[in-house]
């Protein structure tokens, strides 16, 4: 038992106490960095959205179906994590870049929130052209959250970094944890011709596949809502 009584045993028992802690670290935060343990999103289906319940944000609210958002020329529409997030107002930004072209289309951009809190709509509005209705069922089927792991991951300080230099600004107000998205869906029955789901904190939608999904879509005729 004299090897107990040898400083340099302790010390070798201390380095590996310290680098086995070290090495699982290192293990936990490469796995953040991967897929593996991101919740995967189910696909909602045209059935689901349409006969969800939306409010505009008027001081007297009307409630009304969502598929008459896009019944006669289809639609746009950006599930918004969090109003307040400088995230969710660069990807409002760069979805309202579209604006232009997606009228030339006839195709609406709306956007949809999970909470009214404040004033956070109104200051929402500058980086976004077009309507905003409120519900919470739109983003599901399954809501998925990101906890404190996306604070880990280097995506998201990519996404941070990149939204500051892109001179966005915003606040801790509301929930920020429940992932949002983007969905172009046709006219009519005619579909969901994109859906994005957010995988992290900042992970925006390609616009050029926004734009090409809306360019599919066919506004309904007076003939075809008759079939």
């Amino acid at each position: 038992m004299s090897f107990l009584q040898d400083p340099s045993f302790f010390t070798m028992g201390m380095w590996s106490i310290g680098a086995g802690a070290l090495g699982a670290a290192a293990l936990a935060l490469l796995l953040a960095n991967t897929d593996v343990f991101l919740s995967k999103p189910q696909k909602a289906a045209l059935e689901y959205l349409e006969d969800i319940d939306l409010k505009t944000l008027e001081k007297e609210p009307r409630t009304f179906k969502a598929k008459e958002l896009w019944e006669k020329n289809g639609a746009v529409i950006m599930a918004v994590r969090r109003p307040g997030c400088f995230l969710c107002r660069e990807e409002a930004a760069d979805l309202s870049s579209l604006k232009s072209m997606l009228d030339q289309l006839g195709v609406p951009l709306y956007a949809v929130v999970k909470e009214h809190i404040r004033t956070e709509v109104k200051d929402f509005q500058p980086y976004f052209k077009g309507e905003i209705f409120l519900d919470e069922k739109f983003y599901g089927p399954q809501r998925r959250k990101m906890m404190f792991m996306g604070f880990i991951r280097l995506g998201v300080w990519y996404n941070f970094f990149r939204a500051w230099n892109g001179g966005f600004s915003g606040n801790l107000e509301g929930e920020g944890f429940i992932l949002g998205g983007v969905f172009v869906v046709g006219s009519g029955k005619q579909g969901i011709l994109l859906e994005h789901r957010e995988k992290e904190f900042g992970d925006k939608v390609n616009l050029l596949s926004v734009l090409e999904a809306a360019k599919m879509i066919k506004p309904q005729t007076l003939a075809s809502e008759k079939k």
